[in-house]
């Protein structure tokens, strides 16, 4: 079943991202063979799994970039966390490291490994030492259109109904029936975890925020971008932005490793 899943979503990832916007435009764009940093990670987010990368992977590959996609289990942070940095140590050099959404909970706890050269949140969580993720949504409105459904044993999915509205509502409905039957639940524990570390208070950090976000109160993404100091960049997209706006998402991630580099020389 998990093959199955991964292929279909895969697919889903690379049909959304064909079209000129999402790759690079010509051989201009390749990153040049002197750039330190060519390596990125990159770490999905709850109820998705990696496959949905697969437009941001092949714009990063087609400029030179290697890319590897963590698969997080979900099943707590500490498990996404080795996953993550499992993922870290097979890098033959300094990495950009990348989170969506929940993603971006386990790359502040795993960006302190030495190899991790810059930050960069997709629609992310991103909790200080000593904080949880539950306590990020604190005093901001909340997600009414984002509704998590909890199974006996303590996992989430995002409700059926509203998926579409709340995860992914510029993807085709067929694609979006699909995301949707294939979720990959998290457990809810994991957001009752106090982190050990805030890699964003030492490593420099990019946020890219969906302004359509509905699993997120707008001020909540800005104000956990602007508390970390992260370059920003807006688009007009979903929480789905990991997969519609491969593009951006890629052009950001370049740019962090871009400045990274040029601060090492």
């Amino acid at each position: 079943m998990t093959r199955k899943t991964t292929t279909t979503v895969a697919a889903i990832a690379a049909a959304a991202s064909l079209s000129a916007a999402a790759l690079p435009a010509n051989a201009a764009d390749t990153i040049p063979q002197d750039q330190s940093v060519r390596n990125v990670v990159l770490v999905h987010g709850a109820f998705a799994d990696g496959s949905g990368w697969k437009g941001v992977y092949d714009n990063l590959t087609k400029r030179g970039y290697r890319v590897t996609i963590v698969q997080n289990p979900l099943t707590s942070l500490e498990d996404d966390v080795a996953a993550t940095k499992r993922a870290l140590e097979r890098q033959d050099g300094p990495v950009i490291l990348v989170g969506h959404s929940w993603g971006g909970t386990v790359i502040t706890e795993a960006g302190v490994d030495a190899k991790v050269a810059g930050l960069v949140y997709v629609s992310a969580l991103s909790p200080d030492a000593g904080e949880t993720t539950a306590q990020q949504y604190q005093g901001f409105a909340p997600a009414s259109a984002f509704v998590i459904e909890t199974t006996k044993d303590g996992f989430g999915y995002v409700s059926p109904e509203k998926f579409k509205t709340g995860f992914a509502h510029d993807v085709s409905d067929a694609d979006v029936a699909f995301m949707r039957d294939a979720q990959v639940p998290i457990n809810m524990s994991a957001f009752g975890t106090k982190l050990e570390n805030a890699a964003w208070r030492t490593k420099p950090s990019w946020a890219v925020i969906a302004t359509e976000d509905k699993a997120f109160d707008q001020a909540m993404l800005i104000h956990m971008a602007e508390r970390i100091k992260a370059k920003i960049t807006k688009v007009s997209a979903s929480h789905a932005l990991f997969m519609t706006q491969p593009k951006v998402v890629a052009d950001t991630i370049d740019q962090a490793a871009k400045a990274v580099s040029a601060k090492k020389q």
